[in-house]
């Protein structure tokens, strides 16, 4: 009797154990399948404002306040722009203060916690940069999805599709370049943005099913005019410019594409964000499995998109040494493998979707050589 007892229980232990650990992954996997928009992944430290000043802040000393360039500065119901590190200011062993552009929304005090982000403006392309743009709604396969689009002269057509943890918003970072070179610009949103359908279980799928979005704002940009489109996706949105650029029905318009901290390995990627989440070493492959099984997620599809032989038009890629959530590694030797059509542009100190951000004026011009081809 006492043995069956003994049975039992052990049974019941590992029974709660499996639970426990089909939750901790299903919790850790929650930190790639439903990042907020908008909102910091967690490999974005929070920093705590120390003081303001004439055209200055104060911040946390951290790798992220020191970074080079130009970022958004958000916190809970505030939005500023940071400029570079003023190296003639009064920093100390624990802060650092950063040349403050402007304050866009709300109010920044001593001791908000606030976070950079690569969203430098706020709103949308005629509230943030004065151009003149359509609010359209282009027919999805899950339903209705809003966009942005600003006119030019050429018939090529640039499509700027944002990524993870992300917004239309950061498009407005090239937009006003684009611009100025005359490109018609479509920002579009995709499911599981803020007014866009949600996937039907309501989670994100890292690109593998959003790429069909995509596809239609390719189809939505020929139908009104665009002879061709050049794709310029950041993160998750760059897997599914290399998605939409193999399998669309429309690839024959695709033109060029321009990747920016692209995510070339889905289960990579959830594994730096579940471990930014403190979740244990020893959990993560739980972590990976509870993504296969609540999206239908196999590296093998994702590894076919962004297999170098399937590429076949000219691409930039931008990615850094320093993305903690797409290995700049794997960007490195995607571009080894096709050297005739891959141009791979470094950028130190940047974090994940901000290559821009570490000097804008450098990746706008390196931009511009790259599209001049293709107008």
């Amino acid at each position: 009797m006492r043995t069956v007892k003994a049975t039992a229980a052990a049974v019941s232990v590992a029974l709660a154990a499996g639970a426990v650990g089909v939750a901790a992954g299903r919790y850790a996997s929650d930190a790639a399948l439903k990042a907020p928009p908008g909102r910091p992944l967690p490999t974005e430290p929070r920093l705590t404002v120390h003081a303001t000043a004439a055209g200055q802040i104060t911040l946390t000393r951290d790798l992220a306040s020191l970074r080079p360039g130009i970022y958004g500065l958000a916190g809970d119901g505030s939005h500023a722009v940071v400029g570079p590190v003023i190296d003639t200011a009064s920093n100390t062993a624990d802060t650092v203060v950063r040349r403050l552009e402007r304050v866009t929304h709300g109010t920044l005090h001593p001791r908000d916690k606030v976070w950079l982000t690569p969203n430098v403006h706020i709103g949308n392309p005629s509230a943030a940069l004065g151009l003149d743009h359509a609010d359209i709604d282009i027919p999805g396969e899950l339903g209705s999805l809003p966009a942005w689009f600003v006119p030019g002269a050429r018939s090529t057509w640039v499509i700027a599709v944002h990524g993870l943890a992300a917004t239309r918003e950061l498009a407005l970072n090239v937009m006003e370049f684009l611009h100025r070179n005359r490109f018609p610009v479509l920002a579009p949103s995709y499911r599981g943005d803020l007014g866009a359908p949600r996937n039907p279980d309501g989670l994100g799928h890292l690109g593998e099913t959003e790429w069909r979005d995509l596809d239609a704002a390719i189809r939505y940009a020929v139908r009104y005019g665009a002879e061709h489109v050049v794709l310029h996706g950041w993160s998750t949105g760059a897997t599914m410019a290399l998605r939409a650029a193999a399998h669309s029905g429309m690839r024959d318009r695709v033109s060029g594409l321009v990747l920016d901290s692209p995510v070339l390995d889905w289960e990579t990627t959830l594994r730096a964000l579940a471990t930014a989440r403190h979740t244990p070493g020893a959990l993560l492959p739980l972590a990976v499995r509870a993504a296969q099984g609540r999206t239908g997620l196999h590296g093998d599809r994702i590894a076919e998109a962004a297999d170098p032989a399937r590429l076949r038009v000219p691409t930039l890629i931008f990615h850094g040494p320093d993305d903690t959530v797409a290995p700049w590694s794997l960007s490195r030797r995607f571009a080894a493998r096709r050297p005739d059509l891959i141009t791979l542009q470094p950028v130190a100190r940047a974090p994940h979707s901000a290559m821009w951000n570490a000097d804008p004026a450098a990746y706008e011009e390196i931009l511009r050589r790259f599209l001049t081809p293709l107008m």
